[in-house]
């Protein structure tokens, strides 16, 4: 079977998604002095970095960003592709903060469910909300984020490929249909 490739959001359209998450973050945060952006490896972590540029031009404030690593946080390690660690970077307290994690793509909610866990060794938070560009659906734990990019109805054989500029050289989303899946650590 070969593979088909659909564009799910081009270079323009990304943009556009993550000016909006930007302006959704903004509105529901109340006091922005006390936001923090909490970005999941890899692209989660580039995503989190895009939102906070956008938040500063929209509002002038500087918010703070960290990139978290939650491999050995993981209930699945021995199906999903082995890498090495990235180093979690979360250079200021969470206690009392409104930390939004922020993912590429959620799926089955693994991901989200162990970021949470790993989350908790940086302090205790006020709240923690959770921003995704793409939402494929398929839960396997009971986790909804508080901000979606793209709801996108996906089938399990499926995958979604995130690109973005300063990982990827591009932006840009792709459903990958007739794919042959090998394990990916952020498609979750």
């Amino acid at each position: 079977m070969s593979t088909q490739i659909v564009k799910i959001l081009s270079a323009e359209e990304l943009r556009r998604t993550v000016n909006r998450l930007a302006s959704q973050v903004i509105e529901q945060s109340g006091d922005l002095s006390q936001l923090v952006l909490v970005g999941i490896y890899t692209r989660g972590a580039s995503l989190a970095n895009l939102l906070a540029r956008q938040i500063e031009v929209l509002e002038q404030v500087s918010v703070p960003v960290g990139a978290l690593d939650i491999t050995f946080y993981r209930d699945d390690l021995d199906q999903i592709e082995l890498r090495t660690p990235a180093k979690t970077d979360i250079p200021f307290d969470l206690s009392d903060k409104t930390v939004v994690l922020v993912d590429d793509v959620i799926y089955k909610g693994r991901t989200i469910r162990a970021a949470l866990n790993a989350v908790t060794e940086y302090g205790r938070p006020h709240a923690i909300r959770l921003l995704v560009l793409v939402d494929r659906g398929h839960r396997d734990v009971p986790i909804h984020p508080d901000f979606i990019g793209k709801p996108l109805s996906t089938a399990s054989e499926e995958q979604v490929r995130v690109y973005l500029q300063d990982v990827d050289g591009r932006d840009g989303v792709e459903l990958m249909r007739g794919f042959k899946s090998e394990p990916r650590v952020s498609s979750d």
